[in-house]
């Protein structure tokens, strides 16, 4: 699978499995368990979760998916809430998500989105959080250009790896200044909701003519479409959602499929990028 080199030389895997909403409902435990692992088993190393998820449920539900697997060939990312993200909170929270998950480290954690805690503070905490071996990397999440511009003028702020951002053919405004101030900085941007998860967000995409003749040309669905425009953007990680087996595979063989330059002309054409400063969308 195809990766990007962070600038601590770490590889970000490009496709990965987001757990919004996961471990929530009892019922659907069992299946949601059998749909990270079928990820894992088929190639997909990122599973990306926070302490927010079912305050907790989605990372006891991914510890219990990844028994079995060996550690070091994963990629478990999780977030911090913001009030959570300073000296004394930090560091416990960090510590009670590594219990729920069953792992000794992180390999990426993020700040779930700005908050009252100045981010002088959260950076101190990252590097004590690295120090002490128990996260490999850290990130932001939510954070726009002007933001990440702030970050990076604070002492240590340079050493952010990842921005997870909304991003998807409906929700195109990170590409005017934030996705290209990323790849400035040689920072990766991480997509969730690729799909368009949720409400309104979706509407009109699936049903979108220019998206229906990509899929048709490429032999894949609507869905597998969006997925696969948002992995053309280069320095993007994707963490669609995972509940389902056959929906983790399904996006995995989008994973491997390249759109075109007519495709993403062609799709340019109905979904237009923006040509004015956009509001961070935030799901």
């Amino acid at each position: 699978m195809k990766t990007i080199r962070l600038r601590n030389g770490m590889d970000l895997p490009c496709l990965g499995m987001g757990t919004w909403t996961l471990g929530e409902h009892p019922d659907r435990q069992e299946q949601e368990i059998e749909a990270l692992r079928a990820g894992l088993e088929a190639g997909i190393r990122i599973i990306d979760t926070a302490e927010m998820y079912g305050e907790g449920r989605a990372e006891l539900l991914v510890g219990k998916a990844i028994r079995g697997f060996d550690r070091d060939s994963l990629f478990l990312v999780s977030k911090v809430y913001p009030w959570n993200a300073g000296r004394g909170s930090l560091i416990r929270s960090l510590e009670a998500s590594l219990k729920r998950m069953g792992t000794d480290y992180l390999d990426l954690y993020l700040l779930h989105w700005p908050g009252s805690v100045p981010m002088e503070e959260t950076i101190a905490c990252m590097e004590e959080a690295m120090d002490r071996g128990l996260i490999r990397a850290w990130g932001v999440s939510n954070m726009d250009k002007s933001q990440m511009e702030a970050l990076y003028s604070l002492p240590g702020g340079g050493a952010c790896q990842v921005d997870q951002v909304c991003y998807h053919l409906g929700s195109r405004g990170v590409e005017y200044d934030l996705h290209p101030f990323l790849r400035q900085t040689g920072t990766a941007m991480m997509a969730y909701c690729p799909l368009a998860q949720g409400g309104s967000l979706r509407k009109g995409l699936t049903e979108s003519e220019a998206v229906l003749r990509t899929a048709e040309r490429l032999g894949l669905t609507p869905l597998q479409v969006l997925l696969a425009f948002v992995l053309a953007r280069e320095g993007t990680c994707a963490i669609p959602g995972s509940g389902r087996a056959a929906h983790v595979l399904a996006n995995l063989e989008a994973a491997e499929k390249a759109l075109s330059p007519s495709d993403l002309a062609l799709l340019d054409r109905a979904f237009p990028p923006p040509v004015s400063p956009v509001p961070l969308d935030k799901v």
